[in-house]
This record gives structure tokens, sequence and C-alpha cells, in this order.
């Protein structure tokens, strides 16, 4: 499992130290995570005991998520293996490789390739992974958190729940603000090596929730009370 011995961030591995001197941030520099961790203490629904399966499968979730994102360079990123055969999968879909993940904009783009064209607010197919990053940061100015919620089976299969959650506080293509909560659960397996590193990813989520949100709070905001739930449950 990924080190807990993440120099600068309390959730993440591979983030500083020696070992990323030679790192090729997209941004320049490592990203400053202070914000989204906040969101994430305040708002987690279990706080997992120190080196327990449940903190160590959250952190590998943490640092796979930062390294798709910001690292640059595949030969940077150490969460996962290095060879051709890394891919992930949503919903059950055909599985992408690393190559064409960065094609569509990376980690963003990949949650949200399983709506369909016609129904999408952001469309994978006309981002790239700078674009993609940017797009959600003005959106979600303190981040993105997620969590591990149950982890049910151990390596080499790692299966479990998650929660992914944030405030829409910026503009999201052409959707005001509503500065409400915005989040999704899921399940997801990670099949790692003997070194736990990451061979192939497999996203399971509700239909539509990834950006539900972003429509429906944007509605409500003009016909109910701000006080109205803005997220969307089910499909």
């Amino acid at each position: 499992m990924a080190s807990a011995a993440g120099v600068g961030d309390k959730y993440r591995s591979f983030l500083h130290g020696d070992g990323e001197k030679k790192t090729v941030w997209r941004n320049g520099a490592p990203p400053n995570y202070d914000l989204v961790n906040k969101l994430f203490e305040e708002e987690r629904t279990n706080e997992w005991p120190e080196g327990s399966l449940e903190e160590k499968v959250q952190r590998l979730l943490k640092s796979w998520e930062m390294e798709m994102v910001h690292k640059a360079r595949p030969e940077d990123q150490k969460s996962v293996v290095r060879s051709d055969n890394y891919s992930a999968s949503t919903n059950g879909l055909k599985p992408l490789t690393r190559k064409e993940l960065m094609a569509i904009g990376g980690y963003n783009a990949f949650l949200a390739t399983t709506l369909p064209p016609e129904h999408r607010i952001y469309d994978p197919d006309k981002e790239s992974v700078e674009s993609a990053t940017s797009t959600f940061l003005t959106a979600f100015p303190r981040g993105f958190a997620i969590e591990v919620l149950d982890v049910y089976s151990g390596p080499p299969r790692i299966a479990f729940k998650f929660r992914h959650w944030g405030y829409m506080e910026g503009p999201f293509k052409g959707h005001p603000p509503h500065g409400q909560r915005v989040e999704f659960f899921g399940v997801c397996i990670f099949h790692v090596d003997e070194e736990m590193k990451v061979a192939k990813v497999e996203y399971f989520y509700e239909r539509g929730n990834f950006l539900a949100g972003f429509l429906s709070a944007s509605a409500s905001a003009t016909t109910a009370p701000a006080s109205g739930c803005p997220v969307m449950r089910g499909n």
C-alpha cells in the first residue's frame, strides 16, 4: 500500500520529499491540499485509525487521484504500475489506457464518460487535462473531497465504497454557482500488483449523479428557496 510517510500532506503519499525532486508537475509545483483537507476533516463520515486497512486504502485512493490529476509524466506516477498495462473504466465500459485517459482530460473527464453525449453539460471529448482541471477548480475552489466509506476486500483486488463531494462556489460551464454541496457515491475496485501499485481501476457509480447537482441546484435556485436540497439522488 502507499507509504504512510506522506511528508507535507497527512493523507497523500508521493507529493513531497526527495522522491519528488525530479517530478514534472502540470502547474510547475506540487498542489496544495490544505483547503480540501479542511473540508474532508470537517465533513468526513469516519476517521479511520492509522494503519488500518481502511486508512491505507483511503491513502492509496487520494494518492492515486492526486497523481492522475497533477503529475504530467507517467514515470512520475508512483501509485500505479509503470507498464502500458494500466487501464481504468467506469460502469463497465471499455477500459481506457493511460494514453487514452490523458487524451480526454484525465481523472475528472474519466468520471464523466458514462453520461450519453446528449445529456452532458461537460464533454470530455472536448477537454484537455489542463482545461478539465481548470474547469473543476473554478467550480470547486475548496476542492472536491473524497473518502472511503467501507472496504470489502484487501489486495490484490481492493474493493471499496467511496464518497466524493464539494461545494459549487464558482461557475461551471455557464451554470452559475449556487454554493450548495454536490456529492455522489460509488464503488471502486483497485487491482494491485505485489508492490501494491494500481494496475487496473474499475469505477462504478449511479448514472447521472456526478453532474446532476450542477443542473438541479441551478434550476432550484430560480424556483425554490436557497435552503432546498440541490442534489438529485438516484437516476
